[in-house]
């Protein structure tokens, strides 16, 4: 931990896209800050940052993830930014729906649960560790092309409330983030053909693609003591997408 930073950050995903626009954003409001990816190359391709170091996680394995929280020296914010990203009408077929589901939902309380007792050490009832997990538009209806996809963030919302309502005297709390269209590296092709973005923007109030640091702005908030009284909230950082 850097000597100007008292708090720690674990924020699985961290790497790309909405991860690391978190990581930043925690990095920027003084966490020490530990990233991981997938792969060791998602790993090495990370620009270094004095607050953040980078490491290969995968969450769907037990030993992996009770490996990475060792690691940590304490741990105040578990950010859950891992996951599958929507994979069309291969969905439809049982072992693609399976595998979004372990990494989306199960991956993500497996995370929870590893982390809990080093949350829990950091405060009591009124103020102590925080999780924010990452939902989704579709969190709130559904697809008829991703419905494992669906079916995973759908399940975040409701991961995120039972476990705040579960967790909250040991001075855990826990939220969720739900993205509209963030301009990544994922939705580049969407981003830059013009057609197809057109319907987008045009749903989006504040016409325009949202940025991960959007995201991790929100996620910032989450996890600060100006959000020391919300718990089992779930946050569109969408420019207005539900609104309408």
């Amino acid at each position: 931990m850097t000597e100007a930073s008292s708090k720690f950050a674990l924020v699985t995903g961290g790497t790309r896209g909405i991860g690391q626009g978190a990581a930043l954003a925690l990095a920027a409001a003084g966490y020490d800050v530990l990233a991981t990816g997938l792969t060791v190359e998602e790993v090495a391709a990370s620009p270094p940052h004095p607050a953040i170091r980078h490491a290969r996680l995968d969450v769907t394995r037990d030993d992996e993830v009770a490996a990475i929280v060792t690691t940590c020296p304490r741990l105040d914010a578990l950010v859950n930014c891992a996951g599958m990203i929507q994979r069309g009408g291969k969905e439809f077929e049982i072992d693609a729906f399976r595998l979004t589901i372990e990494v989306n939902l199960n991956g993500t309380m497996r995370m929870c649960l590893a982390a809990r007792d080093k949350l829990a050490a950091n405060g009591d009832a009124k103020s102590g560790g925080a999780i924010v997990n990452i939902a989704s538009m579709l969190t709130f209806h559904g697809s008829p092309f991703a419905p494992g996809y669906a079916a995973s963030k759908g399940a975040i919302g409701q991961l995120t409330k039972s476990l705040a309502a579960a967790w909250a005297p040991e001075g855990i709390r826990v939220n969720a983030v739900a993205p509209g269209w963030i301009a990544t590296e994922l939705t580049r092709p969407l981003v830059e053909d013009a057609q197809r973005s057109a319907p987008i923007l045009a749903r989006t109030p504040m016409g325009r693609w949202g940025e991960p640091g959007d995201v991790g702005g929100a996620i910032a908030f989450l996890l600060s003591d100006a959000a020391a009284f919300i718990t089992g909230t779930i946050l569109p950082v969408d420019g207005g997408y539900l609104a309408v």
